[in-house]
């Protein structure tokens, strides 16, 4: 073939993906054109994910495993797209994730940053950019993280949410006053959503603050509670009831001792002022 793109599978799990899939396809005997009728695509879109112009998407990966009988197997091309998806994620994020989309309220305590379910795409964006700067991830991770953040947001509106924040994520600067004064409007119309309850936990706290590191706590359909906490490399989901119940407690207390929600919204408006 005079203009077949040799690969490198070990350039990117983009390009890993895609020279598996001209593998299997050359393995059947079947040309792009083929293929691609099979999966109602064009040969051109077959052509671009085989050379990683184009990342694979969930429906086209599912496409492809029924055209190769490898749906549901541990081979499947699905389960490498999730792997890709999630590989700009800490381990043991994922698998929060699918709990947090199920969970009937949410319980989330904050240091530095805001918490990413109320981040404004411009405030995500900024931290994942200075990731890749830091040569932490890749721009294509950065680019996956954002768009995973934006997907996970879309279960707000549906579980209780309670959120508990340092009062040094509303004070840290991040990507200037613009994205700030954008990402303090976002805290102060989330807090007047029914569903939702915002509260700031000020320096003035002290030693009363009950968490010295980020927490998220879920409370499930069943009313079983889970909690996830992370380090700097690795997140840990933790069912065992004796460990997870002093959490919510801990997270109560700090309820009680924190800001209600008129006031950590004055804040938050006050903190905005210094921004214009």
């Amino acid at each position: 073939m005079v203009n077949r793109k040799e690969l490198n599978p070990d350039s990117s799990p983009q390009a890993a993906y895609g020279a598996r899939l001209r593998r299997q396809r050359e393995r059947r005997g079947w040309s792009q054109e083929e293929l691609a009728a099979s999966l109602g695509c064009s040969s051109q879109h077959v052509s671009a994910v085989e050379t990683a112009r184009k990342p694979p998407t969930l429906p086209f990966s599912r496409r492809v495993d029924a055209a190769f009988g490898l749906a549901g197997s541990a081979d499947s091309f699905e389960r490498e797209w999730r792997d890709i998806r999630h590989g700009s994620l800490l381990e043991g994020f994922p698998e929060y994730v699918a709990h947090e989309g199920r969970a009937a309220e949410i319980r989330l305590f904050e240091i530095g940053i805001i918490p990413g379910l109320l981040q404004t795409p411009e405030y995500a964006r900024v931290l994942a950019e200075s990731a890749v700067q830091r040569g932490a991830i890749t721009p294509e991770m950065a680019a996956q993280r954002v768009s995973f953040l934006a997907e996970r947001q879309s279960i707000l509106g549906r579980p209780l949410v309670f959120v508990i924040m340092d009062e040094s994520c509303i004070r840290r600067s991040v990507g200037g006053p613009e994205v700030m004064r954008g990402q303090l409007d976002r805290l102060v119309e989330f807090a007047t959503d029914p569903r939702t309850v915002l509260q700031v936990a000020p320096f003035a706290m002290g030693e009363r603050r009950s968490f010295d590191l980020p927490v998220n706590v879920l409370t499930m359909p069943d009313r079983s509670v889970v909690s996830y906490a992370e380090s700097q490399a690795q997140g840990h989901l933790d069912r065992d009831t004796t460990s997870v119940l002093p959490m919510l407690t801990a997270y109560h207390q700090l309820q009680a001792v924190a800001l209600c929600q008129a006031e950590s919204v004055a804040m938050i408006q006050e903190v905005r002022k210094g921004t214009q």
